[in-house]
């Protein structure tokens, strides 16, 4: 049996303690979740606005690719393509809200950006499909940081709901149904013990008569 559910001081004490840190921890997940899901709220709707740039950004850049192709022929865009370095220049960064850690994905170059293939041998719809291209690269880079931004902070907003719940549905009521049970049960020892006494000075006092 456990000791910490007889009626004594110091367990009603020790179960006050408790039901005070259940409420306080309640509300700290309250307010965590809260927050979570304001700034989980915050980067869906940047989602939406990247999402429409990317549609415009690619209906753009496949135009441009087109029209490359069709002025100096696919085999000469792909051979193109081939010259151009895998990017290797992502630098990811994290900050933390809530103890949640957020990703900060970026595009760091040393240098400056620069083609990578000859003039002689393309044209201006080429040069264009690859700037517009680089600006559907970048994006995507958005995208993708906040994608996992939003994916991280759901899962914790789950994992918070879930011990919110746990608290107010679970460990309150336990320690508040053992706080008012050992209450209750100390004041009714109180009132017999008071009793007693009561009849014990009224038994001596009959005694003295």
């Amino acid at each position: 049996m456990d000791v910490s559910a007889f009626a004594t001081k110091g367990n009603l004490l020790k179960a006050k303690s408790n039901l005070a840190l259940a409420k306080v921890g309640y509300e700290l997940m309250d307010k965590k979740r809260t927050v979570l899901i304001s700034e989980m709220l915050s980067y869906i709707s940047r989602a939406e606005d990247i999402q429409a740039r990317i549609d415009e950004i690619f209906s753009q850049a496949y135009r441009e690719l087109q029209n490359a192709n069709i002025t100096l022929g696919i085999n000469q865009v792909e051979r193109v393509g081939y010259s151009i370095p895998e990017e290797t220049a992502l630098r990811i960064r994290f900050r933390g809200v809530m103890g949640v850690e957020i990703p900060h994905v970026s595009m760091s170059h040393d240098e400056p950006k620069q083609l990578h293939y000859a003039f002689s041998n393309t044209n201006y719809s080429l040069d264009q499909a690859y700037i517009v291209f680089n600006k559907v690269k970048e994006l995507i880079v958005e995208m993708a940081e906040v994608e996992n931004t939003v994916y991280r902070l759901a899962v914790n907003v789950k994992k918070t709901q879930k011990r919110a719940n746990a608290l107010a549905s679970i460990m309150i009521p336990k320690f508040t149904e053992l706080v008012n049970n050992m209450q209750n049960t100390l004041d009714e020892k109180e009132r017999e013990e008071s009793s007693r006494l009561h009849v014990i000075k009224r038994s001596a006092e009959a005694r003295k008569e």
